[in-house]
C-alpha cells in the first residue's frame, strides 16, 4: 500500500466532498436545506470516491478496495473531526456525537467503503486475473 498516495486522494475526496456538500446550500430544493445537502452528497460521493480509486490504482498496485476504502474513510472522519465539527456544527449547537452518531454519516462511509472495494473487484482484480489466464 502507498500509504502517503491513499492519505493525499483521501484529502481529496474529503476536499470534494465537503465543497459540494457547501454548494447544495445555494439550490434551494428542499425546505430543509441540510436535509438536502446530506441526499445530495450522499448522491454526488459515490463517483468522487470511484474517481478517487481510479486515482490510486492508476499506477497497477493490488491492495484490496477494502482496506482503501476504509483508510479513505478514515482520512474523511480524521479531517471532519479536525475541520468540520469545529467550525460548521459546534458554532450551531451541535456536538462531535451529533455529527459522528448521524445516520448519514455511517451511510456515506458505507458508501466510501463499498464504493472502493467494487472499484477493485471490477478493475483491479478482474484485470489481475485476466492477465494470469
Amino acid at each position: 500500500m502507498k500509504l502517503t498516495r491513499v492519505i493525499s486522494i483521501g484529502i481529496l475526496i474529503w476536499i470534494i466532498g465537503v465543497s459540494l456538500y457547501a454548494l447544495s446550500f445555494y439550490v434551494p430544493l428542499l425546505e430543509d436545506a441540510e436535509q438536502q445537502a446530506n441526499i445530495w452528497l450522499s448522491i454526488v460521493i459515490v463517483p468522487v470516491v470511484w474517481y478517487g480509486a481510479k486515482l490510486y490504482y492508476r499506477n497497477s498496485i493490488n491492495t484490496h478496495g477494502l482496506r482503501v476504502g476504509l483508510i479513505f474513510f478514515i482520512i474523511s472522519a480524521v479531517l471532519d473531526a479536525l475541520i468540520t465539527v469545529p467550525f460548521t456544527v459546534l458554532p450551531y449547537g451541535g456536538t462531535y456525537s451529533d455529527f459522528f452518531i448521524d445516520f448519514g454519516f455511517w451511510f456515506i462511509g458505507l458508501e466510501f467503503i463499498t464504493t472502493t472495494t467494487l472499484y477493485w473487484y471490477l478493475k483491479v482484480f478482474k484485470k489481475r486475473n485476466i492477465q494470469h489466464i
